[in-house]
């Protein structure tokens, strides 16, 4: 419930709890100290209901103490309230209250952020199907068992704050909000009942009965009201008579008058269709004896002093209640034929009726008494006891609504959760139907992937074994390893959840994957082996060929989705072509320099040379010659590797070239062109493919007056490849033409080969 305050800042509520520490340094201080903190915090604000919020702080806190908890819980019912004026709540609490009621304060002011949600979302609802407000509120049931389960003392004060919220409106005589009060009655009411609180539980029924049906309420009440002089008497009558027997046989036991609350009788009449008279347990006596033998002999002797009615006798000692209860109950009838309702228990089992685990609730201190008056042989046992009695609450939550929802068309299935626990006794929430393995895989993928095997309450299960609400799964795994394809076929019923089978067959995908990109890893390296380019970082070859990785170019190749042949190209490109793109126009070659016209041997004279066509050499590029078998001098760029590698096999057959001197200026070419000379070079361009993009680069190439004589185009991935094969006087003009095409829309790059 939100609080209307500004908060301070956090060093000044430090700095209180510094104070604080200092005049209150003992432990049980921890109450008095907690609320002195809070109240400059919580200081005019009110919650959603419109109570003060210190003034319902003050209320849960005595009602934590008359359900026998600790001042420390008392502590937390401050605290829970102050999160919400703290910047940094967590650490503030912990410095000056310790870790435990920080993290206790932090997860009740969660749930109470969800409740509140939830409620604001179901009275918008308000006119919604019957069967989504359900639905909802049963999302609610679930949200609230999780946070228990976290931490069971969240339980305590959420049950005392609704108690106390129930008393405001009572008292205040103001309207109640929508839904607060069937909430009441529908969900904390029997969450008080699991737990065996019942001074909590029959107050909140009572309570939220006379929201909900006010004149029924008050026309009950009435009639109690009409006959309790007369009731009264005769009970106190009653209460001497048997203590004052009982004694006389040898019987010590405390004897007292017990009410009726209002609500049970309603129940009880509307429920057996009786009338008010016919309600036998309106006038009822508990007597409180040592021990269990002391049980049996003071219902022997109230059998034997009053006539008993048969039919309403119930052994709750032998048989316990689920959630613990105990006692002895019978219905007799007095001398003028009235019944009396008498419970017969012990003290152990008075404690536990009257407060439930109440009576012990922190479960780090609970120790063998348990829990729900459920013994344990360890705080372990304990805790699964109470969680396991939350989680029967939850299905009768459930159950109920499912019910409900049947008889509405479309309702949507309310009870297809259900709750298990793990060795560590956290909550685990699965479908209906899960097994083993989906417990596995809820708790964490590793785990489900190397489950082999597990232990329900103790005892070993086969993996298909459906799961049943509240049982303890301890799953078996193995070091390494993975899921059985088994557990994909729906026939053998080892998963029902589909997350679970999502994750299954992920890890099957991976190993799939990282075999297929082994394989395609194995093709493309021995490719680059065969043409000699084994120092190609992979990476970069990814790139080139529109890959974002060496690991994506290896899957396609894997799955033979790509052939090797677009990375021969790559790396070892074919000779241009003529191009077939209608708007590149190809021009025959000019006769290009040959002999003296264009080349110089230096200190040989008439010796016929050649320009290379590995690496088209034009001037001003360095240049350099080697004497081939029978066809000349073959002229080489510089860096040319070709001209590396034959240096290394006959570096005798080197032989030094130049260009010849360029023609004299002024000197003006023919019509023909046949004036300077003109070399071939190619320039390579890589862009995103779209339309008109060869036309455009053309264009370029046109309006520089270069003749283009060989196009190649190839588009890999929407990346186009082209090499274009032009002729220039000399290499320097390349420059601005480079420029030129690297400025066009969707050009990655452009440069001479």
């Amino acid at each position: 419930m939100q609080s209307q305050a500004v908060a301070p800042a956090d060093e000044a509520a430090t700095t209180l709890i510094a104070a604080l520490a200092a005049a209150q340094p003992e432990v049980d201080g921890a109450l008095v100290r907690a609320r002195a903190f809070a109240e400059p915090l919580l200081a005019g604000a009110l919650l959603d209901t419109g109570e003060e919020v210190l003034a319902h702080a003050d209320g849960v806190s005595a009602i934590l103490a008359a359900m026998g908890a600790s001042p420390t819980m008392q502590a937390a019912a401050y605290l829970v309230y102050t999160c919400d004026h703290l910047n940094k709540p967590q650490e503030v609490i912990t410095k000056g209250f310790g870790e435990g009621l920080a993290a206790l304060a932090l997860e009740t002011t969660k749930l109470v952020r969800l409740q509140r949600m939830a409620r604001i979302a179901q009275n918008a609802a308000s006119h919604a199907p019957q069967a989504h407000t359900q639905a909802a509120q049963t999302e609610s049931v679930r949200k609230m068992l999780l946070a228990f389960s976290r931490d069971l003392r969240v339980v305590m004060l959420r049950l005392a704050s609704r108690l106390q919220t129930l008393r405001h409106f009572a008292a205040s005589k103001l309207p109640v909000p929508p839904g607060l009060a069937q909430e009441s009655l529908n969900v904390f009411a029997p969450l008080a009942n699991r737990l065996g609180i019942w001074q909590v539980k029959w107050a909140v029924e009572d309570l939220a009965f006379r929201f909900l049906e006010p004149q029924t309420y008050h026309d009950v009440a009435k009639q109690l009201d009409e006959k309790r002089a007369e009731r009264e008497a005769a009970v106190e009558k009653l209460r001497t008579e048997l203590a004052s027997e009982l004694a006389g046989q040898g019987i010590a036991a405390q004897v007292q008058g017990r009410p009726k609350n209002i609500y049970s009788i309603v129940k009880k009449m509307r429920g057996k269709g009786l009338r008010f008279e016919r309600v036998y347990d309106i006038r009822a006596l508990r007597i409180i004896v040592a021990d269990v033998a002391a049980c049996y002999a003071a219902l022997s002797w109230v059998h034997t002093r009053f006539s008993p009615i048969t039919e309403e006798f119930d052994d709750y000692i032998a048989r316990p209640k689920p959630n613990g209860y105990q006692s002895l109950h019978t219905v007799v009838r007095d001398a003028a034929g009235g019944p009396i309702e008498v419970q017969i228990r012990t003290e152990a089992m008075h404690q536990h009726a009257e407060h439930g685990v109440a009576a012990h609730w922190a479960y780090k201190e609970a120790g063998v008494r348990g829990y729900a008056g459920v013994s344990a042989s360890s705080p372990y046992e304990a805790k699964i006891a109470v969680l396991r009695q939350l989680l029967a609450w939850e299905r009768d939550i459930a159950g109920g609504e499912a019910g409900a929802a049947r008889d509405i068309p479309d309702a949507p299935a309310l009870d297809d959760r259900i709750y298990v626990l793990t060795p560590d006794a956290a909550v685990i929430e699965l479908v209906q139907g899960a097994t083993a393995v989906d417990f596995a895989y809820s708790v964490h993928t590793n785990v489900g992937h190397r489950c082999r095997g597990a232990r329900v309450d103790g005892h070993l299960v086969p993996l298909s074994t459906p799961l049943r609400n509240g049982q303890t799964v301890d799953i078996i795994t193995a070091k390494e390893g993975g899921p059985s394809r088994d557990w994909l076929n729906a026939e053998l019923g080892f998963l029902n959840s589909q997350r679970a089978r999502a994750k299954v067959r992920a890890w099957f995908n991976a190993q799939a994957l990282t075999e297929t990109v082994a394989k395609g890893r194995e093709a493309v390296e021995k490719l680059l082996q065969r043409e000699g380019k084994t120092a190609v970082r992979l990476d970069d070859l990814a790139a080139q060929l529109g890959f974002n990785s060496a690991d994506d170019l290896f899957e396609v190749v894997g799955k033979d989705e790509f052939s090797l042949r677009n990375i021969e190209i790559v790396l070892r490109p074919p000779e241009p072509v003529q191009a077939l793109d209608d708007t590149v126009h190809l021009r025959k070659p000019r006769s290009h320099a040959a002999g003296k016209g264009g080349v110089l041997v230096v200190g040989v004279d008439s010796l016929m040379t050649q320009l290379a066509k590995c690496c088209k050499p034009a001037p001003p590029d360095p240049i350099s010659g080697f004497v081939t078998r029978g066809k000349g001098v073959s002229v080489h760029r510089a860096d040319c590797s070709n001209l590396r590698n034959m240096v290394g096999r006959s570096g005798d057959r080197v032989i030094e070239v130049q260009w010849s001197a360029p023609p004299a200026s002024g000197a003006k070419e023919s019509a023909a062109g046949q004036g300077s000379p003109v070399y071939p070079v190619d320039i390579s361009v890589e862009a995103v493919d779209r339309q008109g993009l060869l036309r455009d680069i053309s264009e370029v190439f046109t309006k520089e007056k270069m003749n283009v004589i060989g196009v190649q185009t190839q588009t890999i991935k929407s990346i186009a490849w082209m090499t274009f094969t032009v002729e220039v006087p000399d290499a320097a003009r390349l420059g601005r033409v480079l420029r030129s095409v690297g400025a066009l829309d969707g050009v990655r790059a452009a440069r001479r080969r």
